[in-house]
């Protein structure tokens, strides 16, 4: 029984036939069927069970019920599945006996019926209940209390002892192995050899024992018992007790005297910290400045911490940890990192909200660079009045725990506001409603779907502004293509212009409506998109233009002086709840603008058709299932995943499609793999292929991507950027024909491609952020875009999404999933750029402009439906104002300080420079402008101006990947400079995960150094100027500018070259 568990807990076995298959290949299987007596079984059971199935079934199955009755597992005894609980994966993890595990519940249980129960796991422990429980563990059974024992024992009990002893005296097992932990920790010498022995079981197991109990109580949220078990653990491991001085722990580097001097002072850590070395040296008469270098090598962090409201309900908490020790190699390693613990606690109700491991490397410690943490917490109404803190404890060394009140007295929660749009009971309404043959031949249904019937009116027979919010999958883009009807009917000559975030979806988007407008009904459609901007004749010929909001902002910056961009009659927006993520600010900035042009050629910009429907309005109904996994670390949790997602296809979808999203192109690869095992082992492995296998190595011949080779042929499908284009189109179109069953994809394809499938699984909701370096959460409007792809309208009824996330925020999700969750304004850190923007355009010619062009914005809109979100204490008239001049004299000062603005001192008028209309013409960053000022030169050379290419603030949103640092060390050493253009230049292959951000690195490239070229023929730098636009020949070229000027010519290599001349 006691290490049952252990095979429950690893995902070994899911079931009791499971558990009972993999006995059969143990050493007992084996004796027991060769000698049964032996192991307590009659010798004819093996006449009526020769196998032993039905005793190992019945043996696996009463240790199921007892674990499930202990809460180690849930046991499903109809079904004979078995699930892991958190409680049991503690157990496996810290390899925790089961009866410790039953005493710890038995001592909870027996605390609700006997109060005064002296020893028991509680909410609330004290030091000496603490070391009571942890010594009455199964684990310290085997000791014996011995009679020649007794004096060495009461001798301890008064010299090392500091807590009373609780739970049994001397006359106990429990009472020696109290006595021997406390003086472990207290140091004591212990004469009895017999003692010394059990005492170093004991602190071998102790330390164990209390780290398990600690994850226990902070599964449970017991924010002080916690807090007393994981301090109580480290002085086990270090020791020392709590009311000791921490510089205890540092006695290789300070004498034992001088420590008992600190402590004799009786000073506290933040008093010792706050003394400087003259100081130290003069009250302790020590080498003040040793001592006050030593004391700051233990681990500490500076907190800052800032709670805002979300919603209601909803609290959005950022802190800011600072490290704030001294990295010692000899003390912390030459390598390696320092973790601790973060818990928010609601001080009145001793709850734990919120708890994560933060890690913090040698090398932020080094360069104490701060790390940024943003989670969010489940908040009632009668919460609102508590006290809450956020706690930072050392998970290995006794020093104070670093506390941040937050206090939500202040706040200014947003009113709940759930208004929806009710779907009228409606007739659907007919195709031929369209009353234009050509407009209905390119559909290839009868009827419009009820959210599109109830729309139809307002987009097709009015010109109303018009906001449609409906779930992923319900027909949005068809309500467009009315809009667009209308226009095309109505208003010849005028253009519409389509807006998607994404260049995934701008080519979809392309693709579809060259299929419906020009070739069916001959309206040319373009792409406006940094892959491709056509010449201003096609533009002006184009009735529609798809573009990204980026590029649409730069055109729109300069629109009186565009023709085709006046002809602009239609704007359509999709995803416009993007309005939150960080691009989002652009697209407030292209709202802003056009709303403004509404106001001067109209005089009104309101929005009469509101239609913002309920999530359950699909036209396919979706099951949510939503699950979490345990463990700290994403690469395993993210391998504990891929047995239950395998069962899931089998379970929810055997014979139809299946979308699979991961975070990366690696776990593609590793999740198609994980899956393949599985088949193997299936009686029909290549059950999810359905075609041909002399068709499939046709089509195989052509893919170059071998793990894509090798996972095809079982029905698996991998989609991801390091995919050649050609390879993406192919599993796209095996996937759509339904040859293939499932597709593994990153979670970008769920914005680029319209492939609903039966199934969705979301394989994790965190990916790895270059710019913070580590693993975050993906903003719930991806998650709500993934699940969107569940259900074919045309094929299924219903629909299945799976999520899997980590254990920890399974709540958050189950609780907010399908909350209305409100869409923030992104514009605030970026508003310098935009203003710029319109200085240059000459909307804005005072401070006072600036003002109106940010009551334009929905920022604006936002301060006052949630002021405490931007920093804004209250609403009052004085507050309000006094913020806003805040945020516009900072933006002035900012260009100012960038050299993008001029002020003249007489009328305060603004006026742009010529550095701040580079930074318009080219969409740069004013940071970028003060950046390149600061940087530049009259005599750089090439290889400083690559140098001062790969620094500019632009680069700063090309992706990291995980463990990507260590394979640029390795390129760079190779390669020159900067990898992505030292590549480009010298024509080397690169990794695929490269190719995508090396595309972004040379598109930025030619604006950039447009940009440095204007200004150096504004400085007058002729020698700089030259060697520019040597390095924009060899971006063009892909050359160095010391290469053989022939290698620039096609299939021309160095050796025909010179043989050339």
């Amino acid at each position: 029984m006691t290490r049952h568990y252990l095979l429950f807990d690893s995902g070994t076995v899911s079931n009791v036939a499971e558990a009972v298959e993999w006995l059969t290949y143990t050493y007992y299987y084996t004796r027991a069927t060769q000698n049964p007596i032996a192991y307590g079984l009659p010798h004819m059971i093996l006449d009526k069970d020769p196998d032993l199935r039905n005793h190992l079934t019945r043996m696996v199955t009463e240790v199921a019920v007892k674990l499930d009755q202990n809460q180690m597992i849930r046991f499903d005894s109809v079904n004979a599945f078995m699930h892991a609980t958190d409680l049991g994966r503690i157990a496996s993890n810290f390899y925790i006996k089961y009866e410790t595990i039953e005493m710890l519940n038995e001592t909870g249980k027996l605390l609700e019926s006997l109060p005064g129960l002296p020893v028991s796991l509680s909410a609330f422990m004290p030091d000496d209940m603490v070391i009571a429980l942890i010594s009455m563990a199964t684990e310290f059974s085997q000791l014996k209390i011995r009679e020649d024992e007794c004096l060495d024992l009461e001798e301890l009990i008064s010299c090392g002892c500091v807590l009373p002893l609780r739970g049994g005296g001397l006359a106990s097992v429990a009472g020696k192995v109290n006595v021997l932990l406390q003086s472990h920790i207290s140091r004591s010498f212990i004469r009895s050899f017999s003692l010394a022995s059990e005492s170093l079981y004991v602190q071998q197991n102790a330390g164990r024992l209390c780290r398990a109990i600690f994850e226990i109580v902070l599964r449970r949220g017991w924010a002080q018992a916690a807090n007393a078990f994981l301090t109580m653990s480290k002085c086990i491991e270090k020791r020392i007790w709590p009311n000791q001085s921490s510089l205890r722990q540092l006695d290789e580097f300070l004498r034992v005297d001088l420590i008992e001097k600190v402590e004799r002072r009786k000073l506290t850590e933040s008093q010792l910290l706050d003394l400087t070395a003259k100081e130290l040296g003069h009250m302790f008469s020590c080498d003040g400045e040793k001592l006050h270098k030593t004391m700051r090598m233990l681990p500490r962090v500076e907190v800052d911490a800032v709670l805002k409201p979300i919603t209601y309900t909803i609290m959005q908490v950022s802190a800011t940890l600072t490290p704030s020790f001294v990295w010692n190699d000899r003390f912390l390693g030459r390598t390696g990192a320092q973790s601790f613990w973060l818990t928010l606690e609601n001080i009145d109700e001793n709850l734990i909200v919120h708890h994560e491991k933060i890690v913090i490397n040698k090398k932020k410690v080094r360069t104490g660079e701060p790390q940024n943490l943003v989670f969010t917490i489940p908040i009632r109404d009668h919460q609102l009045t508590n006290v809450f803190q956020l706690r930072v404890a050392s998970d290995y060394f006794v020093v104070n725990d670093t506390v941040v009140a937050l206090s939500m007295h202040n706040c200014i929660l947003p009113k709940s506001y759930k208004a929806h749009t009710d779907l009228l009971p409606l007739d659907p309404l007919p195709v031929n409603t369209l009353r234009n043959k050509t407009f209905e031949s390119i559909y290839n249904f009868a009827y419009f779907n009820p959210i599109q019937t109830q729309v139809f009116h307002c987009l097709y027979n009015t010109d109303e502004n018009a906001l449609i919010g409906a779930p992923t999958g319900s027909g949005k883009t068809l309500c467009a293509e009315l809009a667009i009807f209308r226009l095309l009917l109505n208003y010849p000559g005028r253009k519409c212009v389509y807006i998607a975030p994404l260049k995934a979806l701008v080519r979809e988007r392309v693709s579809d409506w060259r299929e419906k407008f020009e070739r069916k009904m001959g309206f040319r459609v373009v792409e406006v998109s940094g892959d491709y901007t056509p010449d201003i004749s096609t533009l002006n010929a184009a009735p529609i233009m798809i573009t990204t909001p980026e590029k649409w902002d730069g055109i729109t910056r300069s629109w009186a002086t565009r023709e085709y961009v006046r002809k602009v009659s239609l704007i359509v927006i999709d995803e416009i709840h993007l309005l939150g993520v960080d691009r989002g600010a652009v697209l407030e900035a292209i709202i802003t603008r056009t709303f403004n042009s509404i106001i001067k050629c109209r005089g009104r910009r309101r929005v009469d058709g509101l239609f913002n429907f309920r999530p359950s309005v699909r036209p396919v109904p979706v099951d949510v299932h939503i699950q979490g996994f345990p463990g700290q670390h994403y690469c395993p949790r993210m391998a504990l995943m891929n047995k239950p997602a395998f069962k899931a296809i089998i379970t929810y979808s055997p014979l139809k499609p299946v979308l699979v999203f991961v975070a990366s192109r690696r776990q593609t690869r590793l999740t198609a793999m994980a899956f393949i095992s599985h088949l193997v082992t299936e009686s029909d492995p290549r059950q999810w292929l359905h075609v041909d296998m002399a068709e499939l190595d046709v089509l195989l011949q052509h893919v170059k991507d071998e793990n894509l080779k090798l996972t095809l042929p079982f029905g698996i499908g991998m989609h991801h950027a390091g995919l050649s284009s050609h390879e993406r189109v192919l599993v796209e179109q095996l996937f759509l024909e339904k040859k293939i069953q499932v597709l593994i994809a990153t979670a970008t394809l769920a914005w680029g491609i319209n492939m609903p499938a039966h199934l969705v699984i979301v394989k994790g909701t965190e990916y790895y952020d270059g710019k913070t370096s580590k693993y975050v959460d993906y903003p719930v409007t991806d998650v709500l875009q993934m699940m969107g792809r569940a259900g074919r309208p045309q094929f299924d009824s219903s629909a299945v999404a799976v999520i899997y996330v980590q254990d920890i925020k399974k709540t958050f999700y189950k609780r907010f999933l399908y909350e209305p969750f409100p869409v923030e304004s992104s514009l605030l850190p970026v508003i310098a750029n935009h203003v710029n923007a319109e200085i240059t355009a000459g909307t804005i010619t005072s401070k006072q402009g600036i003002m109106e062009y940010m009551a334009g914005t929905y920022l604006y809109r936002r301060l006052f439906a949630n002021p405490n979100y931007y920093g804004l204490e209250d609403l009052s008239e004085k507050s309000l104002i006094a913020f806003l001049v805040g945020v516009v004299d900072q933006c002035v000062a900012d260009l100012l300080e960038s050299k993008c603005i001029i002020i003249e001192e007489e009328t305060a008028t603004l006026r742009s420079s010529p550095y701040g209309r580079m930074a318009s013409i080219y969409y740069l960053r004013h940071e970028t402008m003060k950046f390149l000022l600061d940087e530049l030169g009259p005599d750089d050379t090439v290889e400083d101006l690559l140098k001062t290419l790969s620094h500019v603030p632009e680069y700063g949103e090309v992706p990291v990947r995980h463990n990507e640092d260590v394979v640029n060390t390795q390129l760079q050493r190779k390669l020159r400079i900067r990898f992505a253009t030292s590549a480009h230049f010298s024509r080397t292959d690169v990794p695929t995960d490269y190719r995508t951000d090396q595309r972004s690195v040379l598109d930025q490239c030619v604006r950039i150094l447009q940009a440095m070229s204007d200004i150096c023929q504004l400085n007058g730098w002729l020698s700089t100027a030259l060697r520019i636009i040597t390095l924009q020949q060899m971006c063009h070229s892909g050359r160095w500018y010391d290469d053989h000027p022939l290698l620039c010519l096609p299939h021309l290599n160095i050796y025909d070259a010179e043989r050339i001349g």
